[in-house]
């Protein structure tokens, strides 16, 4: 069946704007672009899926929702569709340089688009950009690729959704040098850039030998004449006061810290006001940059020529560039831009570098990192650990380690604060704290634990208080907060009397730049990972070869006194376990992950898992080729209250699954449960020697 885009003329607003620009692109593509005018330029499908259909006709690759073959059809021509997926894979790329992929692509009813990088010493291919938003139009999509120093795929995974006429389409693939925000205008797509449309001011296409709106338009500045492009807006349609025209770039796909340059120009007309700004994924604005105002104008520049800026950017997360220009009136004049372009290095050597955040971080297993206690204002926290046992749980990094801990009933007063102090942060910034708690025996206050920001002159100001009742597991709080100037974070647990303490833990604090819903973008489970959140991440349960399925809980398991009380990746989420009542001793549960590519090199293996109950089976993982299993990880019998981490490194070269069984042990106290599965290219990292710790297993 031949496929038909739909194609609408209102298309994408900008590429409107295009029909006037000469499209001069292909001495600047590097390998792996594609037109697919004729062929598919090296791309290939792999052959254990779906295969794209190249479309000589309309210049396009696509793949699309088949009908079923099935007997007992209705017989009406209208039979039932099934999801259909299909990966297309570039030829061996080889991009020293930083380089931007452009794709012109369409989802049309449902679908899926993904993009990806594969390189041969990495089991998983690394995702770069996703889509599933339909589209009655061709769309661009923008994606960063960082310079490589081996060679590296390509794969588009497509994926058309099971509904009537469903399809993932591509037009074009435009790989080019550079950084994705970077444009000279030149080419049909603008960079991926797009005008946000509004009523009487709109940024337009200049250059290329044909003015839209004016014929007083100056030479483009890449080549400093008629026939090259830019952008622009005129104010000669404004009509209500202060109306905008903002021109955005497409949302970076890694984190852009370094110095953004542009060049533009202004009419002797001054009623406009020109600004840059970064918008972040959920829409908050921070400016960079502003013209100067009427009266600040600096007049040893003639009318009409180009000014060069250069700005610094400092974004720990995905953002885009706004360009915005107000005017108040119709005699606002115009502003043109052109030749953004950006640099990893800052603007200027004095620019002080991004803060790093990372020396706030500490695990508590080497010493207290960089914080520090004032012991003459109260009792402190105490640095302790606890051996696997099944009476205390342990600490959150490896269950056998060590963590901090305030208020002890144990402790020689039954009244008093500790806090515990960070290093310096940085002054005017927001910041992502995570961290770790665990309450423990008979505390009822909300003075448990609470977090301020210390600033210069003693001045305290609260940015967190506890608020969960939930006793004996690790529960992860996350806090967003502002540093007006440079400030401390001090941890303080307060205790007013004997019968209204127990005890506190703090565990894994980690400190990062920006929201911490920006920060989850950038930190979004990588392949190989999965924490069960929100689903298997492409574990499947082996039907063949087992008697019971893992399943996905929250909260502690139906049985007492055995499995898990909570998660491990925020104690309030999703974990699998085997549930022993409903099977028999000797009776197993496997899971096994998506399969998993073989590399000369070493591959590290890391999991939690809890094994908790009088009467705990075993917990194998292995890995299995073909049907061959090769035994890389083993415990039998109860190990701890305490979620455990797990770390095993391996060696295969064939494509293999790796595989969780759980066998149930001699009676229904025996749950076993698995968490944040991690599975990495490269050797695993040394753990860490035990230091000395105090009061080593005190509260045993």
């Amino acid at each position: 069946m031949a496929f038909v885009l739909k194609k609408k003329p209102a298309m994408l607003q900008i590429y409107l704007l295009t029909f006037v620009a000469t499209v001069q692109v292909y001495s600047r593509l590097l390998p792996g672009s594609c037109n697919f005018e004729s062929n598919t330029c090296g791309y290939t499908s792999d052959a254990d899926f779906t295969s794209w259909a190249l479309h000589r006709d309309g210049h396009f690759v696509s793949v699309e929702a088949v009908g079923d073959e099935m007997e007992g059809s209705s017989g009406s021509g209208i039979e039932p569709k099934k999801e259909v997926t299909g990966i297309l894979l570039s030829p061996v790329l080889e991009h020293d340089e930083w380089s931007c992929v452009r794709l012109v692509y369409q989802i049309a009813e449902s679908g899926h688009l993904e993009i990806l990088q594969r390189s041969e010493r990495r089991s998983f291919d690394k995702p770069l950009w996703s889509s599933q938003a339909p589209s009655d139009s061709w769309v661009i999509a923008s994606v960063d690729l960082q310079n490589s120093s081996e060679p590296f795929r390509i794969v588009i995974n497509g994926r058309a959704g099971p509904g009537a006429g469903s399809s993932v389409s591509i037009f074009e693939i435009h790989i080019s040098p550079g950084y994705c925000l970077e444009c000279d205008f030149e080419e049909a797509h603008l960079c991926g850039y797009n005008n946000q449309w509004n009523v009487n001011v709109n940024w337009y296409v200049g250059g290329g030998g044909v003015q839209l709106v004016h014929n007083n338009m100056p030479n483009d500045h890449t080549y400093h004449n008629k026939t090259g492009h830019f952008m622009y807006v005129d104010s000669s349609y404004a009509k209500t006061f202060k109306e905008v025209a903002k021109l955005v770039s497409p949302m970076a796909t890694m984190a852009m810290t370094g110095c953004l340059s542009f060049q533009y120009q202004r009419s002797e007309e001054r009623g406009n006001l020109f600004s840059v700004f970064t918008r972040n994924r959920l829409g908050q604005y921070q400016e960079l940059w502003r013209a100067e105002t009427e009266n600040r104008v600096d007049f040893s520049r003639a009318p009409g020529e180009w000014i060069p800026v250069q700005v610094d950017l400092k974004a720990p997360y995905s953002v885009q560039v706004v360009f915005e220009v107000g005017f108040n009136s119709a005699r606002g004049g115009h502003i043109a831009l052109d030749d953004i372009s950006f640099s990893p290095e800052f603007c200027s050597a004095e620019t002080e570098p991004s803060f790093d955040p990372s020396i706030a971080n500490c695990d508590f297993e080497s010493g207290l990192c960089l914080y520090t206690q004032d012991r003459a204002t109260g009792s402190s926290w105490r640095r302790v650990s606890v051996r696997p046992n099944t009476f205390r749980n342990g600490d959150h990094t490896t269950g056998a380690g060590s963590f901090l801990m305030a208020n002890s009933w144990l402790g020689p007063r039954s009244g008093y604060v500790s806090s515990v102090t960070s290093p310096t942060l940085a002054g005017n910034t927001r910041f992502c704290l995570r961290f770790y708690f665990s309450l423990r025996g008979f505390n009822q206050t909300e003075q448990a634990l609470a977090v301020y920001l210390l600033q210069q002159g003693g001045k305290r100001e609260k940015i967190w208080t506890q608020a969960e009742t939930s006793r004996g597991i690790w529960i992860l709080a996350e806090v967003t907060f502002q540093t007006s100037q440079a400030a401390k974070m001090v941890f303080v647990s307060t205790c007013r009397s004997f019968w209204d303490c127990g005890s506190v833990a703090l565990d894994d604090i980690s400190l990062n730049l920006g929201d911490c819903e920006l920060t989850g973008f950038l930190s979004a489970v990588p392949p190989g990972h999965c924490d069960f959140e929100a689903g298997l991440c492409g574990y499947t349960q082996d039907k063949d070869r087992d008697s019971a399925d893992w399943q996905q809980r929250r909260g502690s398991t139906p049985t007492s006194y055995t499995g898990p009380r909570g998660d491990h990746t925020t104690g309030l989420g999703y974990y699998l376990y085997i549930e022993a009542s409903p099977m028999l001793p000797g009776q197993s549960a496997r899971l096994l992950s998506r399969p998993v590519r073989g590399t000369r090199g070493p591959q590290c293996l890391r999991f939690y898992y809890h094994m908790y109950g009088t009467g705990t089976g075993k917990l194998r993982v292995v890995a299995d080729s073909a049907g061959e299993e090769k035994l890389l990880w083993q415990r039998s019998g109860e190990q701890s209250i305490a979620w455990l981490r797990a770390q095993v490194e391996y060696r295969s070269q064939r494509q293999h699954q790796i595989v969780f069984e759980a066998t149930r042990g001699s009676s229904v106290r025996s749950d076993i449960a698995i968490d944040d599965v991690m599975l990495d290219s490269g050797p695993c990292p040394e753990t860490e020697a035990g230091a000395a710790v105090e009061n080593s297993n005190e509260i045993e």
